[in-house]
C-alpha cells in the first residue's frame, strides 16, 4: 500500500514541478512562492478547524489534526525552515534554468540522503548503494557537461548552485522526516509546517521583496500557482501518510518520489522544446539507474 502511495506522490510532484515552471516564467519568485504557500494553508485550514471545533466528524480518520505541545511545534518549525530554504533556492534555480536540467539534478536527492545517513548516523553502505551513488554522481557531472553546451557554466553559474543547495536542503528534510514521522502525527506535521512556512514567507515578502519590487520582475497571478498548492498538498499528504505505515522505508519512498522528474522532463522536452534532449535523456537514465540501485540496496 505504501508503495502505491509513493508512486502517487511522485506523479503529483511531477505535475507540481511543471506548474512551478509555468508560474515562474517572467514572474517574481518570492510572491509566487508566498501565494502558493498561503493557498496550501487555506486548503489545510478546514481540517484544522474541524479537528478543533467538531472533532467527532473526523476523529480517528487520516484527516484528523491532533493538538501538539510546544516542543513538537518547535520540531515542526525547524522542518518549515529546512523545507523553505530548499524551496527558495529551488524556485530561483528553476526559473533561470531549463526544466530538463534543474529537475534531474533535484532527482539526485536520495543519493544525498543516503550519504547524509552514512555521515550523520554511521550507516554502512552496501554494494547496491555504493554502485547507485557512483552512477548518480557520474550522471550528475554529465549534466554539467550538457549545461555547458547550453551556455551554463556550472562552475560559475549561481542558478546551478541554487539547485544543488536546494537538493542538499531537501535531502536534509528527508532525513529529518525519518525522525518526525516516527514520533508525531502526519497531519499535524503537514498542517503546522505549512502554516509556519506561510508566516515566514509573509515576513520575507514584506521586508525583502516588497521594498524592491519596482526594480525587479513584477508579480503576475496565474492559476498555475493555485495548482502548485493543490498538487503539493496532495503529494505531501500521500508521502506523510505512507511514512506512518509500520513497514514503510523512508529511503525507498524518497527514491520513488524522484520518479516525478519524468513528468517534468517530458514537459520540458515536448512543450518547451528544451535543447540537447537526447543527451539529457542519457543523463536522466543514469540518474534513474542510480536511484534503482539505491532502492535495491535499501530494501
Amino acid at each position: 500500500m505504501w508503495l502505491l502511495l509513493g508512486f502517487g506522490s511522485a506523479l503529483l510532484l511531477g505535475a507540481y514541478d511543471v506548474c512551478k515552471k509555468i508560474s515562474l516564467q517572467n514572474n517574481a519568485v518570492i510572491p509566487v512562492l508566498f501565494v502558493s504557500i498561503v493557498i496550501s494553508s487555506l486548503i489545510l485550514l478546514p481540517f484544522l478547524l474541524v479537528s478543533r471545533f467538531q472533532p467527532a466528524v473526523i476523529a480517528g480518520s487520516i484527516f484528523y489534526v491532533p493538538q501538539v505541545d510546544l516542543r513538537t511545534h518547535l520540531f515542526i518549525l525547524l522542518k518549515s525552515v529546512i523545507v523553505l530554504t530548499s524551496w527558495i533556492f529551488s524556485y530561483f534555480g528553476l526559473k533561470h534554468l531549463p526544466i530538463t536540467l534543474a529537475t534531474p539534478i533535484s532527482a539526485t536527492r536520495p543519493m544525498w540522503t543516503v550519504l547524509g545517513a552514512v555521515l550523520l548516523f554511521g550507516e554502512q553502505l552496501n554494494l547496491y548503494q555504493a554502485v547507485g551513488i557512483a552512477i548518480a554522481l557520474i550522471s550528475f557531472f554529465m549534466f554539467s557537461v550538457v549545461g555547458k553546451k547550453e551556455g551554463f557554466s556550472f562552475t560559475t553559474n549561481k542558478w546551478f548552485w541554487f539547485i544543488v543547495l536546494a537538493t542538499l536542503a531537501g535531502a536534509a528534510s528527508g532525513l529529518y522526516d525519518k525522525y518526525l514521522m516516527r514520533q508525531y502525527d502526519h497531519m499535524a506535521v503537514q498542517v503546522y509546517y505549512t502554516f509556519y512556512q506561510a508566516a515566514i514567507m509573509a515576513l520575507i515578502t514584506m521586508f525583502m521583496w516588497r521594498p524592491t519590487r519596482k526594480k525587479t520582475t513584477p508579480f503576475q497571478f496565474r492559476w498555475s500557482i493555485v495548482l502548485i498548492s493543490v498538487f503539493l498538498v496532495a503529494a505531501d499528504f500521500l508521502y506523510f501518510y505512507a511514512l506512518t505505515m509500520p513497514d514503510s522505508l523512508i529511503s525507498v519512498l524518497s527514491t520513488i518520489r524522484r520518479l516525478g522528474v519524468i513528468v517534468a522532463f517530458l514537459y520540458g522536452a515536448i512543450v518547451l522544446h528544451d535543447k540537447n534532449v537526447k543527451l539529457k535523456v542519457v543523463c536522466l537514465l543514469g540518474v534513474l539507474l542510480g536511484m534503482l540501485f539505491l532502492f535495491l540496496g535499501s530494501r
